[in-house]
């Protein structure tokens, strides 16, 4: 029983957390920040007494050592450490220097901040030096130590960088193989989560809205999984591989092929529901129920449910050939597999106002000021808190949407965690023995949950902020109240720069990925019209799945629950387009044939680059148009014949319904259906 909740629990991390990214992260950050403390503690406690500066800056810089620092390769990895650790170590010295000179100091501030923020233009190690510098000048004005107490402060941040390392490489490292094994592991969860759906639904014989709805999400799920599964197969330099002979080729296929018969057997379920004895069969891996619905495949094949019993067939085949590369990749490690090479070309940097970076920095900067000022109103010692969150809110966004969430998440994470914090505080005051391993858990599930979710992590900061203050003997109700006070000012200001200067408007960011997406789009066909095929096609197919990621990520500001710019279940239908086109991609990519004389598939490709250039243009106005949900017919796409031809005929029908004439069906016109049925 305890060998089977074990496993249990890690199929349930997996399926939340594909290769364990997230797991391993918030280990690194909490596992330094641990190790660094008693590091600290050792050294005052046995060699010379320590400023609490030094203990500052060695808890944070363990922090953004384990988040900021983004490079490839140990080697890399320890450079940028190293650059980090010394430009901390300047900045905290300006900052001790100018200690008697507020004002000075607080103009230096801002010229860190716009030096850092513009460091990310030189890419991951400018986006970590950037940030070491600006926590570093941060903490050195809050702390504001003396000058002749810098030897003792420099020791905070050596040991952090020093600790970071060994956690890194040697405690936790990374390991592509291994990320590799678990990711396929997370691909196969997915599509398990898939098939238990389908039981069910062929169990009670209907699909009804609420069930599509559940599919489509857990066809995303595994849309995002696959992507990060592809990330890890090392590809040659040119992108493309030569052969299926190689395994790293072979693998990526199965891949493929698990992630393209899953959804078809979403895609036709939805028209026919499948036999649940199949989807049964399917599940348990019953040779001989699958073998006796194959036999029955030819004397049905013109009826509905004879494409979808197809479609569950393939992925039964296809689920099985992923389940054998994973225990393959078990029980060798994926030895035969040759880890990809650095090939990435320096490329020349933009200093213009064009470049995004530039402009964000200039954002940040003015955002920063205003904070500043308005946070100086309310304190004089606290006012680096408003700084710090309307630096923060500008980071990982794209749109001034994107800000004002992160904004708002921020804000709202203070007041809970402060909340919450202030209870706990309470219940545990002045006992270090319970208080210590609850903010060790806070650090922990902060950052495990960063990734997923802004709000969360600023949540059980806040409560580590509140246990920390309580041992110290500062916690009072004034102090939380000016935390949150400063706290939303610097994310107001953030909020504020983000639509007035520079404004980056969400429609503006969508626009530049739909774009992108259209222009794969355009490249898959061009290479069809040009005789290409194989991996070339594949490798254009994943493209249009990375763009498609990029859509949804740059809609979602449109489809939140507080916006007022639309409906999310509109955004939804009008996503449910693209991922079709995506979807139809894919399925033309791997049937893909030289067409037979007299084909009329250059007349298709025609059509649909005609159907693209123009749609391309109109960009998001597509999102705003008001669409009515509807259902697919009980009519059958023949996917398992001619799965070329109809996948050019599907996409084009995707492509017309983003700017709908008349009521279409969600997947497919019923013209389409009609010709594909011909064909």
């Amino acid at each position: 029983m305890h060998l089977f909740s074990r496993f249990q629990f890690r199929d349930w991390l997996l399926a939340n957390d594909p290769a364990l990214s997230r797991l391993r992260m918030a280990s690194r950050v909490t596992l330094t920040i641990v190790l660094v403390f008693l590091i600290l503690l050792a050294i005052e406690a046995f060699i010379l007494p320590l400023p609490t500066a030094a203990f500052g800056l060695g808890i944070v810089l363990s922090i953004e050592g384990g988040v900021a620092v983004r490079d490839k390769g140990n080697a890399r990895q320890l450079v940028t450490r190293l650059f980090g650790c010394a430009v901390s170590l300047v900045v905290v010295a300006i900052a001790a220097g100018l200690e008697d000179q507020r004002v000075l100091s607080d103009l230096v501030f801002l010229v860190i901040i716009l030096l850092a923020s513009a460091g990310r233009v030189f890419g991951p190690r400018g986006f970590a030096i950037g940030m070491f510098a600006f926590t570093s000048y941060f903490m050195g004005a809050y702390f504001q130590p003396p000058l002749a107490e810098l030897p003792e402060v420099a020791i905070g941040p050596v040991v952090s960088v020093l600790v970071g390392h060994v956690v890194r490489a040697v405690l936790l490292p990374d390991d592509w193989r291994r990320d590799l094994l678990r990711s396929l592991e997370s691909v196969s969860g997915r599509i398990n989560q898939i098939l238990f759906k389908l039981a069910a639904l062929a169990a009670s014989g209907d699909i009804g809205d609420a069930d599509r709805q559940e599919l489509r999400q857990l066809e995303d799920r595994l849309k995002e999984v696959v992507l990060m599964a592809e990330t890890f197969i090392p590809r040659p330099s040119a992108g493309v591989f030569d052969g299926a002979s190689n395994p790293a080729a072979e693998l990526a296929i199965r891949l493929f092929d698990a992630h393209l018969a899953a959804e078809s057997a979403i895609v036709l379920s939805f028209q026919s529901p499948p036999p649940f004895a199949l989807v049964h069969a399917v599940i348990e891996a019953d040779a001989a129920e699958l073998e006796r619905y194959e036999g029955t495949t030819e004397a049905i094949k013109d009826q509905p449910q004879g494409e979808t019993i197809r479609a569950l067939l393939w992925l039964g085949e296809a689920r099985r050939q992923l389940t054998e590369a994973i225990n393959t990749g078990r029980a060798s490690g994926f030895s035969g597999i040759d880890a990809a090479k650095e090939t990435a070309q320096a490329q020349a940097i933009d200093f213009s106002l064009a470049n995004p970076l530039l402009r964000s920095a200039l954002q940040i900067t003015l955002a920063s000021a205003i904070a500043m000022g308005f946070g100086l109103l309310l304190s004089r010692e606290r006012w680096f808190w408003a700084v710090l969150a309307s630096f923060l809110v500008f980071t990982n966004t794209n749109s001034r949407g994107d800000t004002a969430m992160k904004a708002l998440s921020r804000s709202l994470g203070t007041v809970f965690g402060i909340a919450m914090g202030l209870v706990l505080a309470t219940l545990i005051s002045g006992e270090p023995d319970i208080a210590i391993p609850v903010m060790a858990i806070c650090i922990f599930l902060a950052f495990y949950f960063l990734q997923v979710s802004y709000a969360t992590m600023t949540f059980f900061i806040s409560i580590v902020l509140c246990l920390v203050y309580g041992m110290t003997g500062v916690l009072t109700l004034d102090l939380l109240k000016l935390r949150i006070g400063e706290t939303v000012i610097g994310a107001a200001a953030g909020t504020a720069v983000a639509f007035v200067v520079f404004p980056a408007r969400t429609r503006g960011a969508l626009d530049a990925a739909l774009a992108r997406w259209f222009q794969a789009l355009r490249e898959l066909l061009g290479a069809i019209g040009e005789g290409k095929g194989g991996f070339e096609l594949i490798a254009l197919s994943q493209k249009i799945d990375a763009c498609y990621r990029d859509v949804t990520v740059a809609a979602r500001p449109l489809g939140s629950s507080w916006s007022v710019v639309t409906r999310p279940g509109q955004i939804r239908r009008t996503l449910a387009i693209f991922l079709s086109c995506t979807y139809w991609a894919r399925v033309l990519a791997r049937s893909y044939e030289a067409p037979p004389a007299g084909s009329d598939q250059k007349r298709l490709i025609a059509a649909d680059v005609a159907l693209i250039d123009d749609a391309a243009p109109r960009g998001a106005s597509c999102f705003f148009i008001e669409r009515k949900a509807s259902r697919t017919t009980g009519r059958h796409l023949p996917v398992s014949r001619e799965g070329a031809r109809v996948g050019l005929e599907m996409i084009g029908s995707a492509l017309e319904r983003l700017y709908p004439q008349a009521d279409t069906l969600p997947f497919a016109s019923g013209e389409a259906i009609a010709r594909s049925k011909q064909g």
